[in-house]
C-alpha cells in the first residue's frame, strides 16, 4: 500500500510533465530481491542505442561478479522510468538529464549515480541532430525558425538543444513549433509534409539520411561541448537504504560504460538482442560516447537552457541530483 501510495504521489508530482508509469512490483524500493547473496536488480530502461554498455556489461559479466542479477525492462521513456524507480518497480534507471531535471524540480526523490551517455561532439558526426527533406529550402538552423519540428516530447531535451542550435546561428528560438511524434513515425512525417524539420537520434537519423534527408544542426553539439545528455539514477531512499548496493551497481555501469566505448564493433553486435535495428543500418549509425565521468559543467549548461526557454517550474537544484 505504501509503495502504490508513494507511486500515486509521485504520479502527481509529475502531472503534465511526465506520463505516469506501471505498477509496483514484488521487490522492495531499497533493494531488489536478494537470495543467496546475490541481489536481483530490475532496471528501467529505453530500449534505444544509449543503453547498449549495461547489456554489454551483463553479457561480459560484470554485474553477476559484483552479486548482482540484472534485468532489464523496457520503458517508453527517461520521463517515464523516472514514477517507476521512486515507487520501486525499478531499483534504477536510465533517462535524459532535463526529464531529471524537470523532476527534480518537483521535488521527486532522486538522484543520479552514474553516467549514461554522451555526445561525440562532433559537428555531423552526431547522434542527434534536426534534419529536413534533401530538397527543403531549409539550409542553417537559423531558417528554423517559424518552421514546424517534430520532437519525441514536448517541453523536454530534444526542445532545449534545438531552440539553442537556432539561437546560436542567430534565428529566433521563440517561433518554433514544435511538434510531439514516435522517433519511428518522424520519416514519414518528413516525407509528406506534416513537419518541416525532425529532432532525430540515431538509428532514426541513419534512417533519415539514407533516404536522402540533410542534417542541418548537430544539436547536442551545438548545446555544450561533449554533453552529458543521459545518467543513470536511483532513488533517494535506495541510496540511503542499500548503498553497498548503488555502489556495486555503479562500479558495474562504469565497468560497462568504459567496455562500451572501446568495443564499437561489440555495440552494434549487442544492439540485435534487444533492438529491431536491421543490420545495414546497424552498420551505418553513429555511435555516442559512453564516458564514466559525467561532464558536469554540460550538464550545468542543460539546466541554464531549460530554465530559458521555460522547460523547468523552477531552478534545477544539481546539488541534489548530481552524484
Amino acid at each position: 500500500m505504501r509503495r502504490r501510495l508513494l507511486a500515486g504521489m509521485v504520479a502527481v508530482a509529475l502531472a503534465g510533465t511526465l506520463t505516469a508509469c506501471g505498477t509496483s512490483s514484488d521487490s522492495d524500493s531499497s533493494g531488489g530481491d536478494s537470495a543467496g547473496g546475490v541481489d536481483k536488480v530490475k532496471v528501467g530502461v529505453i530500449p534505444i542505442i544509449d543503453v547498449a554498455p549495461i547489456y554489454l556489461g551483463q553479457k561480459q559479466g560484470f554485474f553477476s561478479k559484483r552479486n548482482i542479477e540484472l534485468t532489464m525492462e523496457a520503458g517508453q521513456g527517461g520521463a517515464a522510468i523516472v514514477p517507476g524507480v521512486v515507487s520501486g518497480q525499478f531499483q534504477f534507471g536510465f533517462s535524459n538529464w532535463t526529464s531529471l531535471m524537470i523532476a527534480q524540480t518537483k521535488n521527486v526523490p532522486i538522484k543520479a549515480v552514474a553516467a549514461g551517455v554522451a555526445s561525440t561532439g562532433e559537428q555531423a558526426k552526431d547522434f542527434g541532430a534536426v534534419v529536413v527533406k534533401g530538397d527543403s529550402p531549409i539550409k542553417t538552423a537559423a531558417d528554423l525558425a517559424g518552421k514546424k519540428i517534430s520532437v519525441n516530447t514536448l517541453k523536454n531535451i530534444g526542445d532545449t538543444v534545438t531552440r539553442e542550435s537556432v539561437r546560436k546561428a542567430g534565428g529566433d528560438p521563440a517561433k518554433i513549433e514544435f511538434v510531439e511524434m514516435p522517433f519511428p513515425n518522424m520519416p514519414a512525417a518528413l516525407d509528406g509534409g506534416q513537419v518541416d524539420a525532425a529532432w532525430v537520434v540515431e538509428p532514426t537519423l541513419t534512417t533519415i539520411k539514407a533516404a536522402g534527408g540533410r542534417e542541418v544542426a548537430s544539436t547536442f553539439v551545438d548545446a555544450a561541448p561533449n554533453l552529458s545528455v543521459a545518467a543513470y539514477f536511483a532513488s533517494t531512499e535506495l541510496i540511503g537504504k542499500n548503498p553497498d548496493l548503488v555502489k556495486r551497481f555503479t562500479e558495474a555501469i562504469n565497468e560497462s560504460l568504459a567496455y562500451a566505448d572501446a568495443n564499437p564493433d561489440a555495440v552494434r553486435t549487442i544492439l540485435a538482442d534487444y533492438t529491431k535495428i536491421d543490420e545495414k543500418n546497424r552498420a551505418a549509425l553513429v555511435l555516442p560516447k559512453w564516458p564514466v565521468e559525467i561532464n558536469v559543467d554540460s550538464v550545468e549548461t542543460l539546466a541554464e537552457l531549460g530554465e530559458k526557454d521555460g522547460i523547468f517550474s523552477g531552478t534545477p537544484d544539481l546539488e541534489k541530483l548530481l552524484p
